[in-house]
Protein backbone atom coordinates (compact mmCIF):
# COMPACT_ATOMS: atom_id res chain seq x y z
CA UNK A 1 0.00 0.00 0.00
CA UNK A 2 1.25 3.35 -1.18
CA UNK A 3 1.89 5.74 1.74
CA UNK A 4 2.07 9.07 -0.85
CA UNK A 5 -1.14 7.42 -2.56
CA UNK A 6 -3.38 7.26 -0.11
CA UNK A 7 -2.96 11.42 1.00
CA UNK A 8 -5.39 13.19 -0.02
CA UNK A 9 -4.84 16.54 -2.27
CA UNK A 10 -6.34 19.71 -0.79
CA UNK A 11 -7.64 22.02 -3.57
CA UNK A 12 -6.93 25.37 -2.87
CA UNK A 13 -9.54 28.39 -3.42
CA UNK A 14 -9.62 29.50 -7.84
CA UNK A 15 -8.68 25.84 -8.33
CA UNK A 16 -10.75 23.26 -10.74
CA UNK A 17 -9.58 20.29 -11.85
CA UNK A 18 -11.90 18.19 -14.14
CA UNK A 19 -11.77 14.40 -16.00
CA UNK A 20 -12.08 14.14 -19.86
CA UNK A 21 -11.30 11.22 -21.91
CA UNK A 22 -8.63 9.74 -20.16
CA UNK A 23 -6.92 13.02 -18.81
CA UNK A 24 -7.05 15.18 -16.11
CA UNK A 25 -6.97 19.17 -16.03
CA UNK A 26 -6.18 21.36 -13.50
CA UNK A 27 -6.95 25.16 -13.87
CA UNK A 28 -5.81 27.72 -11.88
CA UNK A 29 -4.82 31.79 -11.42
CA UNK A 30 -1.26 31.02 -13.18
CA UNK A 31 -2.90 28.65 -16.11
CA UNK A 32 -3.89 25.03 -16.97
CA UNK A 33 -1.72 21.98 -16.99
CA UNK A 34 -3.33 17.93 -18.36
CA UNK A 35 -1.63 14.84 -17.94
CA UNK A 36 -2.87 11.88 -18.99
CA UNK A 37 -4.29 9.06 -16.32
CA UNK A 38 -3.32 5.25 -16.21
CA UNK A 39 -5.61 3.15 -16.84
CA UNK A 40 -4.88 0.97 -13.17
CA UNK A 41 -5.21 4.48 -11.46
CA UNK A 42 -8.65 6.15 -10.82
CA UNK A 43 -9.23 9.50 -9.50
CA UNK A 44 -11.79 11.01 -7.25
CA UNK A 45 -12.46 14.72 -7.55
CA UNK A 46 -14.43 16.46 -4.75
CA UNK A 47 -15.14 20.54 -4.30
CA UNK A 48 -12.15 20.50 -1.96
CA UNK A 49 -9.80 17.43 -2.30
CA UNK A 50 -8.47 15.32 -4.83
CA UNK A 51 -8.01 11.39 -4.01
CA UNK A 52 -6.26 8.97 -5.96
CA UNK A 53 -6.67 4.86 -6.10
CA UNK A 54 -5.52 2.44 -7.42
CA UNK A 55 -7.32 -0.90 -9.20
CA UNK A 56 -5.29 -3.92 -7.55
CA UNK A 57 -2.51 -4.49 -4.83
CA UNK A 58 0.64 -4.76 -6.66
CA UNK A 59 3.71 -3.95 -6.66
CA UNK A 60 3.08 -1.78 -10.19
CA UNK A 61 -0.26 -0.42 -9.04
CA UNK A 62 1.42 0.81 -6.09
CA UNK A 63 4.02 2.38 -7.64
CA UNK A 64 1.75 4.02 -10.33
CA UNK A 65 -0.73 4.70 -7.44
CA UNK A 66 1.94 7.50 -5.68
CA UNK A 67 3.30 8.52 -8.92
CA UNK A 68 0.42 9.73 -10.04
CA UNK A 69 -0.65 11.34 -7.07
CA UNK A 70 3.06 13.09 -6.90
CA UNK A 71 2.11 14.29 -10.31
CA UNK A 72 -1.50 15.52 -9.42
CA UNK A 73 -0.16 17.12 -6.33
CA UNK A 74 2.59 19.46 -8.44
CA UNK A 75 0.24 20.05 -11.02
CA UNK A 76 -2.48 21.35 -8.36
CA UNK A 77 0.51 23.39 -6.59
CA UNK A 78 2.56 24.43 -9.92
CA UNK A 79 -1.14 26.56 -11.50
CA UNK A 80 -1.14 28.16 -7.95
CA UNK A 81 2.12 29.59 -6.95
CA UNK A 82 4.47 28.08 -9.84
CA UNK A 83 7.98 26.44 -10.02
CA UNK A 84 11.68 28.18 -10.25
CA UNK A 85 15.26 27.11 -10.19
CA UNK A 86 18.18 29.26 -10.26
CA UNK A 87 21.91 28.66 -12.39
CA UNK A 88 24.87 30.60 -11.52
CA UNK A 89 27.06 31.10 -14.16
CA UNK A 90 30.87 31.20 -12.75
CA UNK A 91 33.73 32.20 -15.10
CA UNK A 92 35.77 34.83 -16.13
CA UNK A 93 33.84 36.33 -19.16
CA UNK A 94 30.76 34.19 -18.99
CA UNK A 95 27.57 35.83 -18.73
CA UNK A 96 23.84 35.41 -20.15
CA UNK A 97 21.50 37.79 -21.75
CA UNK A 98 17.33 37.29 -22.53
CA UNK A 99 15.65 38.69 -25.55
CA UNK A 100 12.07 37.33 -26.16
CA UNK A 101 12.13 33.50 -25.96
CA UNK A 102 16.16 33.57 -26.23
CA UNK A 103 18.45 32.69 -24.17
CA UNK A 104 22.05 33.95 -25.44
CA UNK A 105 24.83 32.30 -23.59
CA UNK A 106 29.03 33.25 -23.54
CA UNK A 107 30.64 30.92 -21.87
CA UNK A 108 34.18 30.22 -23.26
CA UNK A 109 32.95 28.50 -27.03
CA UNK A 110 33.84 30.57 -29.81
CA UNK A 111 30.39 31.72 -30.65
CA UNK A 112 27.83 32.86 -28.29
CA UNK A 113 24.88 29.57 -27.87
CA UNK A 114 21.62 30.74 -28.33
CA UNK A 115 19.07 28.69 -26.16
CA UNK A 116 15.46 28.45 -27.63
CA UNK A 117 13.15 28.39 -24.40
CA UNK A 118 9.83 26.08 -24.55
CA UNK A 119 6.80 27.14 -24.58
CA UNK A 120 5.46 27.90 -21.23
CA UNK A 121 8.67 28.75 -19.40
CA UNK A 122 9.72 31.85 -19.00
CA UNK A 123 13.93 32.95 -17.92
CA UNK A 124 15.26 36.03 -16.29
CA UNK A 125 18.85 37.05 -16.18
CA UNK A 126 20.40 38.68 -12.90
CA UNK A 127 24.28 39.40 -13.13
CA UNK A 128 25.26 35.70 -13.42
CA UNK A 129 22.22 34.42 -11.98
CA UNK A 130 19.52 32.82 -14.72
CA UNK A 131 15.97 32.09 -12.84
CA UNK A 132 13.84 29.29 -14.95
CA UNK A 133 10.09 30.26 -13.94
CA UNK A 134 7.13 28.60 -15.65
CA UNK A 135 3.63 26.11 -13.48
CA UNK A 136 4.83 22.63 -14.91
CA UNK A 137 7.55 21.20 -12.67
CA UNK A 138 8.91 19.21 -15.37
CA UNK A 139 9.93 21.13 -17.90
CA UNK A 140 11.16 23.71 -15.36
CA UNK A 141 13.60 21.29 -14.51
CA UNK A 142 14.31 19.94 -17.59
CA UNK A 143 15.06 23.28 -19.52
CA UNK A 144 17.48 24.06 -16.16
CA UNK A 145 19.00 20.98 -16.74
CA UNK A 146 19.29 21.25 -20.55
CA UNK A 147 21.05 24.99 -20.01
CA UNK A 148 23.56 23.58 -17.68
CA UNK A 149 24.40 20.64 -20.01
CA UNK A 150 25.85 23.21 -22.18
CA UNK A 151 28.96 23.72 -19.84
CA UNK A 152 29.15 21.52 -16.70
CA UNK A 153 31.01 23.18 -14.08
CA UNK A 154 34.20 21.66 -14.17
CA UNK A 155 36.36 20.26 -11.21
CA UNK A 156 38.97 22.36 -11.32
CA UNK A 157 38.34 26.05 -11.07
CA UNK A 158 34.36 25.25 -10.98
CA UNK A 159 33.95 27.50 -14.18
CA UNK A 160 30.89 26.66 -15.97
CA UNK A 161 26.85 26.59 -15.14
CA UNK A 162 25.59 25.09 -12.04
CA UNK A 163 22.54 25.48 -9.75
CA UNK A 164 21.85 27.63 -6.99
CA UNK A 165 23.51 26.20 -4.24
CA UNK A 166 25.15 23.05 -5.72
CA UNK A 167 28.72 22.13 -4.19
CA UNK A 168 30.97 20.92 -6.79
CA UNK A 169 33.83 18.42 -5.92
CA UNK A 170 36.72 20.29 -6.50
CA UNK A 171 40.28 18.61 -7.67
CA UNK A 172 43.62 19.30 -6.46
CA UNK A 173 45.69 21.32 -9.50
CA UNK A 174 47.74 19.19 -11.09
CA UNK A 175 51.53 19.70 -10.53
CA UNK A 176 54.77 19.68 -12.80
CA UNK A 177 56.39 16.39 -12.58
CA UNK A 178 58.89 15.97 -10.75
CA UNK A 179 61.99 13.89 -11.46
CA UNK A 180 64.06 12.90 -8.52
CA UNK A 181 67.37 10.81 -8.86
Amino acid sequence: MSRIGKLPIELLQGTQAKIENGFIIVKGPKGELEEKLHPLINVVITDKEIKVFSQGDGKKQNSLWGLYRSLIKNMVVGVNEGYQKKLEINGIGYRAAISDTKLTLNVGFSCPVIYQLPVGIEAQVVANTITILGISKYLVGETAAQIRKIKKPEPYKGKGIKYSGEVIRRKACKTAGKVEK
